[in-house]
């Protein structure tokens, strides 16, 4: 009688090798370097706020560190350049909103990136409107809304200041879109960020404001400002009565606001797929849509392709914006 292949010690040999290759690729995966996520604006900030979030959910889809690292200054723009020289591994990776990436490139004759090119788009992860919001209080009219603010302008001009987040901004220029379709003469007053716009708007050294919902909504439930519309083409779920501008009949305004990650151009597309697998069930998730629900802001997945038509949708609305304005690139 023939003997069998394997012996019963040689099949628990094969058994314990397999188990002890299986433990050692773990332990490698363990000890891989963090994930080192960008964010282009300071602690305590929304997209600061949206990116620990989403650090937290990818550390348990990818089991690895995921490190939030802040870069803030010129709206994102020395991340985005961090980003750029950065291994193209997947161990850098970058949350950015949608002025980095789409509006930074048609203002600044030289930021130091160009989006296509030197970036991998991952996953979309949130929508986050802006929204204007008023001092009812500065103007002495607890129910004002966008067309009362703009008749207070007319007779106020020298206080018709509106705070906006950063210069040459989508914000910024939608000043300018406001004031030439109700006639008024709003001054853009450009801030470094929405925080603190929201913060003299609530203390009345500003009149006005436009800045994130997520910025501006817990100062509106508390009654100090008032906010009189948002951009997009729907309402907000969370503030069913503000209208959009569209609706107030304010047109050039209707792009929304989006955060994404994006990695190094050149990173294997397998990877990035993996990454992007792990963002959508993050996202997908209902305790990051709580959290950011909770700043009025929208978890919103994508695939790569799906992003990557959403920065050139979107670098063509503002591309209309910023030459309606009459704006020439610094």
């Amino acid at each position: 009688m023939e003997k069998p292949v394997f012996s019963l010690p040689s099949l628990t040999r094969r058994a314990l090798g397999i188990s002890m290759m299986t433990m050692m690729a773990g332990a490698a995966w363990a000890q891989d370097p963090p994930i080192k996520l960008l964010v282009g604006f300071p602690a305590g900030g929304s997209t600061d706020a949206i990116a620990r979030h989403l650090a937290l959910g990818m550390e348990k889809e990818l089991g690895r560190t995921v490190v939030v690292e802040n870069r803030p200054g010129a709206g994102g723009q020395i991340a985005a350049q961090a980003l750029k020289a950065a291994k193209a591994d997947g161990t850098t990776i970058f949350l950015s909103n949608s002025h980095t990436v789409s509006m930074i490139p048609l203002t600044l004759l030289k930021p130091g990136y160009d989006t296509p090119r030197d970036f991998a788009p991952v996953a979309l992860v949130a929508i986050n409107p802006d929204v204007f919001a008023v001092n009812p209080s500065v103007m002495g009219n607890p129910q004002a809304d966008l067309r009362g603010f703009a008749q207070w302008a007319k007779a106020n001009p020298t206080k018709a200041n509106v705070g906006v987040p950063a210069p040459a901004s989508a914000p910024d220029f939608a000043v300018g879109v406001v004031a030439k379709a109700l006639g008024a003469p709003l001054a853009s007053v450009p801030y470094r960020g929405d925080g603190p716009v929201a913060l003299d708007l609530v203390g009345g050294q500003i009149a006005g404001g436009i800045g994130s919902v997520g910025a501006m909504m817990q100062h509106a439930k508390a009654g100090k400002v008032r906010i009189v519309a948002v951009n997009g083409t729907t309402r907000l779920p969370s503030m069913p009565e503000v209208p959009t501008y569209a609706e107030l009949g304010i047109k050039g305004y209707e792009e929304v606001i989006f955060t994404a990650v994006f990695a190094p151009a050149g990173v294997p597309a397998p990877l990035i797929e993996r990454y992007n697998a792990a963002i959508v069930r993050v996202v997908q998730s209902a305790d990051f849509s709580d959290k950011l629900a909770a700043l009025g802001i929208s978890a919103t997945p994508s695939t790569p392709a799906e992003l990557a038509k959403r920065v050139q949708d979107t670098h063509l609305a503002w591309s209309t914006m910023v030459k309606n304005a009459g704006y020439q690139a610094q």
